[in-house]
């Protein structure tokens, strides 16, 4: 396309037709789209290639606004006539502020991206007779294909189609229309979704008045011309979603946009590329009702789904858009803000020269120290000034002190650091493993020494039942009994083994036990075998005593040793 050509239109003057092919319409029949045999689908196919070969999916309707601001359009009338040139100077604004805010992994021609879309819009008026462009043409194209929320596009075009109380205003609405389905139209479309005098009666059935949050409602339940409009949205948001099934007639590893699964054939699904084209296999028709699925959901979030819905805890949908005031927001009083315009510029330096110098006089404190209207004003700085100078000293004791403690802080972890590092020599380790190992054989030990203990105490009680039976049995005897002399001679003669049973049991007894048997009744056995078992039990614990000192002893030579090592 050349530059020139485009130039060539006026303003407001009926557009023509050229004989040379538009490029981006020759680009777009080599896409086979026209294959795909579902007209909605079919329409927002091509126009998302519109919008993504001219990048405007990466504009939304807010550099839009601003553009078309900047432009100057705002001040015109929606029907006045605009010149090619003011739309390419427009369309490059948009590009030009576009490649500045895009990364520099990311980079566009801002040059072509204008050429292409002035093409296309221009491509769009001439697909009607008698048509030309204009300033609501440029806006109702260029909000329609540009990117961002749906919801926004279609505030902003409720702005330009309704009065100042907020109202629908049919007629304009009726414009509104005929320059957007234009844009079907331009990629031949037009006998599906192009327009007709009743296309506006058609979107609102019997409504008087229609104010914000009626019109909003396109976005759950649009008109029949404008369906592809929603769709175009849904498959952007789609285009990256990814679907780990295969297709039953392509047989592909996977899907990514749609899904579509069939409602009669049990696991037969589709792609988008095939359900768009009208494939099918097997006993599979396209008659059959056909279910479409903008993500993946596993069996597991499915099953959690319905326990949900049957237990009642998933909420009530939310209504397909947020719900606006009816009446229109009030425009700011920027008086006290933004100059008036019959101020000149020099009355508006004067003004600003004014302020400036105020504001010095107000600076110069000390100079104003002779006249005595200034004082309070003087003495007022001055506090302001004190103030600020001990808020400024605290606030260098406090950063002080914060790095005070910063250091304390790195200083204690260095040392915890350095004994973590003490603490993991292998040398040390092994030692202690040691020392525990002797720490574990003592214990055993002394249990086994209580144990024994345990046991002679047993004996001990069994003696003194002994005992007892015998001087029980003694004090029954005959006076005949010989004395205590003569029955240790015989003893020590021939002690017979039925007569002295409890010599018998202790053998290897300490002496303090053997020394009350052997004095007999003229001491007290009991107290006897008591003092015994005392003196076991002494002779025990300093046994235990001297080996806790070996063991604590052992253990102090080896850290020692084992710092001397580190050392």
């Amino acid at each position: 396309m050349e530059e020139g050509g485009l130039r060539d239109r006026g303003r407001g003057t009926p557009a023509t037709v050229d004989s040379e092919p538009r490029q981006i319409l020759v680009e777009l029949g080599e896409q086979n789209l026209d294959a795909i045999c579902l007209s909605t689908y079919r329409t927002a196919c091509k126009l998302r290639f519109i919008q993504k070969r001219c990048n405007l999916h990466l504009i939304d309707i807010y550099n839009v606004i601003e553009a078309v601001r900047d432009a100057g359009l705002n001040a015109v009338e929606l029907h006045a006539g605009i010149s090619v040139t003011r739309l390419e100077n427009l369309v490059s604004s948009l590009f030009n502020q576009l490649s500045k805010r895009l990364p520099t992994t990311h980079t566009i021609d801002p040059r072509e991206s204008a050429i292409l879309l002035v093409e296309f819009l221009l491509a769009a008026v001439d697909s009607e007779p008698d048509s030309r462009l204009t300033v609501l043409s440029v806006k109702a194209m260029l909000a329609t294909l540009c990117g961002g929320k749906l919801l926004d596009k279609l505030r902003y075009v409720f702005s330009q189609v309704s009065d100042s109380s907020g109202v629908l205003v049919q007629s304009k609405f009726d414009s509104f229309l005929r320059e957007a389905l234009k844009l079907p139209s331009a990629v031949h479309e037009g006998p599906s979704f192009g327009y007709t005098h009743t296309s506006a009666r058609s979107c609102f059935h019997q409504q008087k008045r229609v104010m914000l949050n009626m019109f909003l409602d396109i976005v759950a339940d649009p008109p029949q011309c404008l369906v592809w409009l929603p769709l175009m949205h849904r498959m952007a948001n789609v285009e990256h979603v990814y679907h780990p099934v295969s297709c039953s007639y392509c047989r592909g590893n996977a899907m990514t946009g749609f899904r579509y699964r069939c409602l009669r054939c049990r696991g037969y699904q589709l792609c988008q590329n095939c359900f768009w084209r009208g494939n099918a296999s097997g006993s599979h028709s396209n008659q059959h009702q056909m279910k479409e699925h903008s993500s993946w959901k596993s069996s597991a979030s499915k099953l959690g789904r319905a326990l949900s819905r049957t237990l009642g805890c998933v909420s009530s949908r939310e209504p397909p858009h947020p719900i606006y005031p009816e009446e229109p927001e009030r425009t700011l009083n920027l008086s006290n803000l933004v100059p008036r315009r019959e101020d000149e510029e020099h009355k508006l330096i004067a003004r600003y020269t004014s302020r400036l110098a105020e504001t010095d006089a107000l600076k110069r404190p000390f100079k104003t120290l002779s006249l005595m209207s200034d004082q309070p004003t003087v003495s007022r700085l001055n506090i302001n000034f004190d103030v600020n100078k001990q808020k400024r000293e605290l606030i260098a004791q406090l950063e002080c002190k914060n790095r005070e403690i910063l250091a304390e802080i790195k200083r204690l972890r260095v040392e915890h650091d350095a004994a973590c590092q003490a603490t993991t020599n292998p040398t040390l380790l092994a030692e202690l493993r040691l020392l525990r190992q002797r720490k574990d054989e003592l214990e055993q030990r002394m249990s086994s020494l209580q144990q024994s203990r345990r046991e002679l105490m047993v004996q001990l009680e069994g003696l003194m039942k002994l005992l007892k039976a015998q001087a029980a049995g003694s004090s029954h005897a005959s006076p005949s009994r010989p004395s205590p002399s003569s029955v240790r001679s015989v003893g020590a003669a021939s002690p017979p083994a039925h007569m002295y049973p409890p010599q018998d049991s202790l053998a290897g007894v300490g002496g303090d036990v053997q020394e009350a048997f052997a004095q007999g009744p003229r001491r007290n056995l009991r107290n006897d075998l008591l003092v015994a078992a005392d003196s076991i039990t002494n002779t025990v614990s300093s046994l235990v005593k001297e080996l806790h000192s070996d063991e604590a002893r052992e253990e102090e030579e080896r850290l020692l040793n084992g710092k001397d090592r580190g050392n």
